[in-house]
């Protein structure tokens, strides 16, 4: 393998050489040895540069894709042993991987579970456990796969074909009948060993994360108990851990469940919380973690109040009283942190305000003196927090100084982002996209002309952090997101391309590649997919010379999903995300100038896979006898 091209996967700023890598990249894709090559690449100790390694798992996710299921046996097992020497050689590493490449293996992991598991690959979860032994970095691989295996089968966010649909209750149920009692018990030796180190407290914070992920769809009765409860107890008095603790029986709480249930765990809960001291506000505490404290309190009200209105439907009085005394029991709690001094505090717990106000004014016959006493607190709190801040400057906004600080931190982080976490990097381009709205657009739409940048002090720091926005290669940073964050930005300074159009190719191939388009995660494709049409829509009279390598990236895209036995098969892009590729491409078609010859060709070529598949489709609907399959088809 060509390593001095590979490098340039990730350039900085070198389109010449990240051209070049590109192109050697789709060589390797459609080699027949390319991903075996990638394979033993990645397994040389000598190996070090990030690019290559990035560029090497791209080359292997590309073979998980689109050849692992029909692969040989053999090609099959070499998979699964890569995945075995991969997490052996962390173990042993002087220096933990990136981030970004230890998500990119973890979703590598994930995708020969979904193809493998549990007909050829029965042990699983019983292999990967059995790596638990090796030591942290260990650990850090397999709640890494946990994470990315959960956001595969049960993130509801997702659109999902019904083909994924029925393979991912098929996995979680035999997930629950096989080995989730297992995994379980290995969260709970993570979270009680590996809190003692820091490097264990963030494998905890993960752990947390893993928990709070996967009891949405397991049995609560695995979590909610004395063992579990007593070491999340125990999180939320240790700093570098509560706040991640918090999340988690935020998540606890929002598990499904009956009604009358719910309201029995809010208040089990809630009683231990209590009696720990940890819903006590004290004086000077952390506002972070007040926070995270004020959303636990919020989930426990909108739990209650949601209990309240199923039992009112189902007509169950005595369950209903016993949610509204829990309902009394926890107004105090918000009203604390709904008069606290920092406004984010008091946003935490805003939505059980007003789901407690509209309880009492759908519910006359509860609108009892405790009651009358806490609508005065609440309306006391609101005329309080409507009041000026005495520390507020009304002549001096500092606008230099927050432009100065906040262009520092962007910057800084642009040009380090390899070697920080994905929180901090995302937080950057954030902060460059909010200077959207901070630094008013009327000195673009005054219809500036290109060296009026230059006189406008703020504009022409934005014009140099959105450049290097483009040219630092963040966009491979893998997270999705970071990834989002990107493109939202890209999309949000739309005027920036007006003035620098040479720099709309390096965004158009970052769109259509791995971190658009074609990115790992459905949830970024399915919202780039919109980004793209906004930004073609945007800059369609800068595209001319681009117009006919964007319809041949995105046309494999535009095809219908395929269909097998009626159910729609793995796309990836669902038909909502194609319809704005098909706005995007007539939009470039129809500006093109091209004569009309060659633009009925260009909308030809575009449309007659769609036609043909429809075509075959609607044969096939009139001799299909299950109605099921029927409405699958049509």
């Amino acid at each position: 393998m060509d390593v001095q091209v590979i490098q340039g996967f990730l350039a900085n700023g070198d389109q010449a050489a990240h051209a070049r890598a590109l192109q050697y990249f789709e060589q390797l894709k459609s080699a027949p040895n390319g991903w075996q090559l990638s394979m033993q690449m990645l397994l040389q100790p000598s190996v070090q540069d990030d690019s290559v390694k990035f560029f090497c798992l791209s080359v292997l996710e590309h073979y998980m894709k689109t050849g692992y299921e029909a692969a040989k046996e053999g090609d099959q097992q070499a998979m699964r042993t890569f995945i075995s020497q991969w997490i052996q050689m962390q173990v042993y590493a002087p220096i933990p991987e990136k981030v970004f490449i230890r998500n990119k293996v973890a979703q590598l992991v994930c995708w020969v579970f979904l193809w493998d598991y549990p007909v050829r690959w029965p042990s699983f979860f019983t292999d990967i456990l059995q790596t638990l032994s090796l030591g942290p970095p260990a650990v850090d691989a397999f709640l890494r796969v946990l994470l990315a295996i959960n956001g595969e089968i049960a993130d509801c966010e997702i659109p999902r074909t019904a083909k994924e649909q029925d393979r991912n209750r098929l996995l979680k149920d035999n997930i629950r009948e096989t080995h989730i009692v297992d995994l379980v018990n290995s969260w709970y030796t993570i979270l009680t060993t590996q809190c003692q180190s820091p490097a264990g407290v963030e494998l905890c914070r993960l752990c947390l994360e893993v928990v709070g992920a996967y009891v949405a769809w397991i049995d609560i009765g695995l979590v909610a108990n004395d063992r579990f409860v007593d070491a999340l107890v125990h999180f939320l008095s240790l700093p570098a851990l509560r706040e991640s603790a918090c999340d988690c029986v935020c998540e606890i709480l929002a598990k499904g469940m009956d009604p009358a249930d719910k309201a029995r765990l809010v208040e089990s809960l809630s009683v231990v919380l209590q009696r720990a001291g940890v819903l006590a506000v004290a004086e000077g505490e952390d506002v972070d973690f007040l926070i995270k404290l004020a959303k636990l309190v919020n989930a426990m009200g909108i739990q209650l109040f949601d209990s309240y209105s199923k039992l009112h439907k189902k007509g169950d009085g005595p369950n209903r009283q016993l949610v509204q005394s829990e309902v009394a029991s926890k107004v105090p709690l918000m009203l604390q942190f709904l008069g606290h001094e920092d406004d984010d505090v008091s946003q935490g717990v805003a939505e059980f305000a007003r789901e407690y106000i509209q309880y009492l004014k759908h519910e006359p016959g509860n609108y009892k003196q405790p009651d009358k006493a806490n609508m005065e607190a609440v309306l006391y709190i609101v005329i309080n927090k409507y009041k000026y801040d005495s520390s507020y400057l009304f002549e001096r906004q500092d606008k230099d100084m927050t432009l100065s600080l906040t262009q520092s931190m962007i910057s800084t982080t642009l040009q380090n982002w390899r070697s920080l976490p994905f929180q901090d990097v995302e937080v950057a381009i954030s902060f460059l996209y909010l200077l959207g709205e901070a630094i008013p657009v009327i000195v673009y739409s005054r219809g500036c002309v290109r060296p009026k940048l230059y006189f406008e002090p703020e504009l022409h720091c934005v014009y140099h952090m959105y450049h290097y926005l483009i040219s630092s290669g963040v966009s491979t940073c893998g997270h999705p997101a970071v990834t989002l964050q990107f493109f939202e930005t890209i999309v949000r300074y739309e005027k920036f391309f007006s003035q620098e159009p040479e720099t709309i190719p390096d965004v158009l191939v970052a769109f259509m590649d791995e971190r658009g388009l074609r990115h790992p995660s459905p949830s970024v494709r399915s919202r780039v997919s919109y980004l793209f049409s906004k930004f073609i829509k945007s800059h369609k009279a800068h595209m001319l010379n681009f117009t006919e390598d964007i319809l041949k990236q995105l046309q494999e895209l535009l095809v219908l999903c395929p269909t097998e036995n009626g159910v729609t098969m793995s796309s990836l892009l669902s038909p909502d995300d194609q319809l704005y590729l098909f706005e995007a491409t007539a939009m470039l078609i129809v500006s093109g100038q091209f004569n009309a010859e060659k633009k009925q060709l260009l909308l030809k070529n575009q449309l007659t896979p769609v036609m043909r598949k429809f075509e075959a489709l609607a044969q096939r609907l009139p001799l299909e006898p299950s109605e099921e399959k029927r409405r699958d088809i049509a």
